[in-house]
């Protein structure tokens, strides 16, 4: 059997990782693809350097998020490989052309059935576009497969949890005992705040200038590793902190699980705080990781400055937590499924 992966950012580089070494352990076939959607050496090529995914096959090098300018790519290569999945990730332009570009070949989305509820975010468009698309819906958890149920998603559901648990059981050990970031940077374990600012709604001026007014106010140290894009966009200073370039997935890893807060607009980055029991505060009106907020270990501020500033004063991880999104090791079952439910 052949599956034909298409992958494109930073978070779906780590998704892929458990995941393809689950396949290889089932004799699955993979083929990765990699749509260049995330073309920066620090958001794409470290990944593959230090979590030892294979090479792509596939490079279409298109330094662009335009779903529509992956598509001949993409389709060229289901042509060529004729695979008997394609496998796609998360919410992403590159998950949506991916999915768009399968032709005949049934698709597999892991992270189905996930939603925000905000139609003005492009990843919760993506979400369901893709989920209308697909085959085989692997779900994180029980909600997500009752939003897929209530919707009507005419596809097979499969509750497997969550693949980036897979990569924080698998990863955060090695980052722990590898990593010398917290030296480097001279911050002390559970005394700075690390910072995520990437989602294309923050970088509107207004309310990017916002979110910095907040962060600004705070007088804790203050980590910042900066995507391109955020760099670009930041509101001209003198900041009360310092933006440094992007880290590599186990640097980040052990410092997001010594952080005293996170605070993020990264779907992904609040889950692993959870999974690190390190509270969370996202600058988001909402978000999809419902769970994260209801057991009070996150808390959502939007661009409110006031709200962001109480929130990291206020924040601890709750006591008796529960266990949200797997047990790590979601990547067997999606291999399993793949295979059970092989066309």
């Amino acid at each position: 059997m052949l599956v034909l992966s298409v992958v494109g950012n930073r978070p779906q580089f780590i998704k892929s990782a458990p995941l393809s070494a689950a396949l290889r352990e089932a004799e699955i076939k993979e083929v990765v693809l990699h749509t260049g959607q995330h073309y920066d050496a620090d958001l794409s090529q470290i990944f593959y350097d230090e979590l030892g995914l294979d090479e792509p096959r596939y490079r279409l090098g298109l330094r662009s998020s335009n779903p529509a300018a992956m598509l001949p790519g993409i389709r060229a290569a289901v042509e060529a490989e004729r695979p008997d999945w394609v496998l796609v990730y998360g919410d992403t332009n590159s998950t949506l052309a991916g999915a768009q570009a399968a032709g005949g070949v049934p698709i597999a989305h892991v992270e189905a059935g996930l939603r925000s509820f905000d139609p003005s975010m492009p990843e919760e468009r993506n979400r369901i576009a893709v989920d209308r698309l697909s085959t085989l819906l692997f779900c994180p958890d029980e909600r997500s497969a009752r939003q897929l149920e209530l919707e009507a998603v005419a596809g097979v559901r499969e509750v497997v949890g969550d693949v980036m648990a897979d990569a924080t059981r698998l990863f955060a050990p090695i980052a722990a005992a590898r990593s010398q970031i917290l030296g480097r940077l001279g911050v002390t374990p559970r005394a700075f705040l690390l910072v995520t600012l990437h989602r294309e709604a923050n970088m509107r001026p207004a309310r990017l200038r916002r979110i910095i007014g907040g962060l600004d106010r705070l007088d804790e140290p203050l980590v910042f590793p900066a995507h391109p894009r955020t760099r670009a966009a930041l509101p001209t200073g003198p900041h009360r902190f310092e933006l440094r370039a992007p880290l590599g997935y186990l640097d980040f890893g052990a410092l997001s699980s010594q952080a005293r807060v996170i605070i993020t607009d990264s779907g992904g980055v609040q889950k692993e705080a959870y999974w690190h029991r390190v509270p969370c505060v996202t600058t988001r009106a909402s978000t999809e990781w419902v769970d994260t907020v209801e057991t009070g270990a996150n808390v959502l501020v939007d661009d409110d400055p006031d709200a962001l500033v109480a929130a990291v004063g206020q924040a601890r991880f709750p006591a008796g937590a529960p266990t949200l999104y797997g047990d790590g090791h979601a990547a067997g079952r999606i291999a399993a499924a793949l295979y059970a439910w092989r066309p």
